[in-house]
C-alpha cells in the first residue's frame, strides 16, 4: 500500500489504466441509462417510478464510500501527516457532496409517489441529509483558517468525527 504512496510511482498507474476506465466509462454509462429507464420492464406495485431508483442506489452508495474515503484520507493524514491523504480527501469531499445530493433528490422524488410526502423524518432518510452537511463542513472548514494547515486538520477531525454516521445509513 505504501508504493501507491508515492506520486510518480501511482501517476505511472494511472496513466496507464486510465485511458481503458474513461473510454469504459463513457461507453458504458449511456447504455446502462438507457436499459434502466427505458427497457427494463415496469415494477408490478411501484410501476415507473421505481426507474429512478437505478440512479438513486449508485448515487446513494457512491455518497457513503466517498465519505469513508474521506474519513480514511483525514485518518491517514492525522496519523501519518502524508500530504497525499489530505489532497485524496480534499479532493474526494465535493464528489461526495454532489453524490449525496443527486441520492437525497432523487429519493425525494421516488418517495413522493410511494410515501405521498417528499419526506420522511425515519433514521435512514436524516442521515443522509446529515452526511451531506458533514461534506458542507468538510469542505468549508478547510477555507475556514488563514493557517491551511489547522483548517486541514480541522477538518480531518470533523470527517473521522462524522464516521460515526455511516453504520446508521447502512
Amino acid at each position: 500500500m505504501h508504493a501507491f504512496a508515492n506520486p510518480l510511482r501511482f501517476q505511472r498507474i494511472t496513466d496507464a489504466v486510465f485511458p481503458y476506465a474513461a473510454w469504459s466509462t463513457l461507453l458504458l454509462t449511456p447504455v446502462a441509462l438507457v436499459w434502466a429507464l427505458f427497457v427494463a420492464p415496469a415494477d408490478y406495485q411501484q410501476g415507473e417510478a421505481y426507474r429512478i431508483i437505478y440512479v438513486h442506489v449508485p448515487a446513494a452508495y457512491m455518497a457513503t464510500f466517498t465519505y469513508a474515503a474521506v474519513a480514511a484520507g483525514s485518518f491517514v493524514a492525522i496519523v501519518w501527516r502524508h500530504p497525499l491523504a489530505e489532497i485524496a480527501a480534499r479532493a474526494a469531499a465535493p464528489v461526495g457532496a454532489v453524490f449525496t445530493a443527486i441520492a437525497l433528490f432523487t429519493g425525494s422524488v421516488w418517495g413522493k409517489p410511494m410515501w405521498g410526502t417528499w419526506w420522511v423524518w425515519d433514521a435512514r432518510l436524516t442521515s443522509v441529509l446529515i452526511l451531506f452537511f458533514l461534506y458542507l463542513g468538510y469542505i468549508l472548514l478547510h477555507d475556514a483558517f488563514d493557517d491551511p494547515v489547522r483548517g486541514a486538520r480541522a477538518a480531518s477531525i470533523l470527517a473521522l468525527v462524522g464516521a460515526v454516521n455511516l453504520p446508521i445509513i447502512k
